[in-house]
């Protein structure tokens, strides 16, 4: 990562030498011979500043250190509070099956590991009553974890086996008494476990035995991504939602002169634009006044941009 912002840095200054402020520099060293060095630039001001922040870099180079822009639009900004929890089954979902009259195992099918379907054969019994064989059936579908039966063995009120479903988990977060006006069940809310960032919604809130919080419970599609109950899970609460008429991606605003704003691209130009900005979620904020509907700005590397513009001032000053 390191040597990548280097070589782009790197591209951006041997073009950016040649290219930024071209054609003004031209014209003040015409302007500075024809008065004998006593006129300052016209966009210079008396500590020989420029009054416009703004580069030119041509659309190849800018492809080549991945500067990427954007139209600006309205946007749905989502306000959030951030929680944690842990993942865990519904009671429907785990099943410990034992055999209905005492009598010796005849045969065993299924061992750990097998997945079973609803109805699926895992035993026969020979009754110690009867002596007549019957057969122990999956009454869930899952795969099993426990198995304590074995071909010859006495069933007596042992669990034979275990089965467990995991295609669906819950994500159980903890809501503390300060959180509790906010959240209610029927709110959007995304999990972020391990690799994976999952969208759901909150199903139940329910209190929580001996604990000084509740439980907000989001169900999710666990299949194909094998998360087990009892891991660690970060969990985002949409607690209100709002558009706004025109939002910029966060982490496009920079600083420059104290002034926070983005890079307007016209042509290859980009231009600085101070923005006032309003409310924000964790992608976007809101722009209350600054730039226009429409207009194109760069949401990705604008660093890059704002490091050449610093240098091309610094030599300036110099």
């Amino acid at each position: 990562m390191q040597a990548y912002v280097f070589i782009s840095f790197l591209l951006l200054g041997l073009v950016f030498q040649q290219t930024a402020y071209a054609s003004e520099n031209h014209g003040e060293s015409q302007a500075h011979g024809a008065h004998g060095g006593d006129e300052k630039p016209k966009h210079a001001d008396e500590h020989g500043h420029h009054d416009e922040q703004a580069t030119r870099i041509d659309d190849t180079l800018a492809s080549q250190v991945k500067i990427e822009t954007v139209s600006i639009s309205s946007q749905v900004l989502q306000q959030r509070i951030v929680t944690y929890g842990n993942l865990s089954t519904g009671p429907e979902q785990l099943s410990h099956v034992r055999a209905r009259y005492t009598g010796m195992i005849k045969s065993v099918k299924l061992t750990i590991g097998d997945y079973a379907k609803r109805g699926d054969l895992l035993a026969k019994v020979e009754s110690n009553e009867s002596l007549k064989t019957y057969q122990i059936l999956a009454p869930i579908s899952g795969t099993i974890i426990q198995r304590h039966a074995n071909t010859g063995e006495v069933t007596q009120d042992q669990v034979l086996f275990s089965i467990a479903n995991f295609d669906t988990l819950w994500a159980e977060f903890r809501i503390y008494p300060s959180q509790q006006s906010l959240v209610k069940t029927g709110q959007p809310a995304h999990i972020v476990v391990n690799e994976w960032a999952l969208d759901g919604t909150i199903q139940h809130i329910i209190p929580a035995l001996d604990k000084p919080y509740q439980l907000a419970r989001v169900i999710f599609d666990n299949r194909g991504k094998g998360l087990s109950p009892g891991l660690l899970v970060e969990g985002h609460i949409v607690i209100d939602e709002f558009t706004a008429k025109l939002a910029v991606e966060k982490n496009a605003v920079q600083i420059l002169d104290e002034k926070k704003g983005v890079f307007v691209k016209q042509a290859d130009k980009y231009t600085f634009t101070p923005l006032q900005l309003g409310r924000s979620d964790e992608r976007y904020v809101e722009v209350i006044s600054g730039i226009s509907s429409g207009q194109i700005y760069v949401s990705k590397n604008s660093y890059l941009i704002k490091a050449d513009i610093e240098k091309s001032a610094a030599s300036h000053d110099h």
